[in-house]
């Protein structure tokens, strides 16, 4: 018996893969949860006080916030998504970046707008990424009826 067969390594490569996925998993999960909790006491504490004026910031603050805890949920379907089915979703991976990048311009303090070459980029990203997912789903929808795409680890 030979310790370092190739099937007896990948088989150990691929064990390790997806234990640390799930403890990765499991720590995301827990600081998601802190950040909701932390995010909920916050926003509750603000509502209480009367005198709080949201348009001076703190609503751009409470959205960056809860959109960065929507794209730590959906990083964290990711890894779920590729522990179930043990591919990675490219679709879910192209719509994180997407709410990122949207969550960036959301949050953009005033007068950012005034910035051609910013304003470009983020252009250039958005539409790089809304043609990468059409790309995608439009390969998905011609290999498989059901729409699922997606990267099997051993391509």
């Amino acid at each position: 018996m030979d310790l370092f067969s190739d099937k007896r390594f990948l088989g150990a490569i691929h064990s390790y893969e997806r234990q640390l996925a799930k403890i990765l998993a499991l720590l995301l999960a827990v600081v998601i949860g802190f950040a909701t909790i932390e995010l909920l006491l916050q926003s509750g504490y603000k509502v209480v006080q009367w005198q709080t004026d949201w348009f001076d910031g703190s609503l751009i603050k409470l959205l960056d916030r809860l959109l960065l805890i929507f794209i730590a949920l959906e990083v964290l379907q990711n890894v779920m998504a590729y522990l179930r089915d043990q591919v990675v979703q490219i679709e879910l991976v192209l719509l994180t970046a997407l709410t990122a990048v949207a969550r960036k311009v959301i949050v953009l303090p005033p007068g950012a707008e005034d910035k051609a070459p910013l304003m470009a980029g983020f252009g250039l990203i958005v539409v790089g990424l809304a043609a990468a997912y059409w790309l995608v789903r439009r390969a998905g929808q011609a290999t498989n009826p059901a729409g699922e795409t997606g990267i099997h680890p051993s391509n």
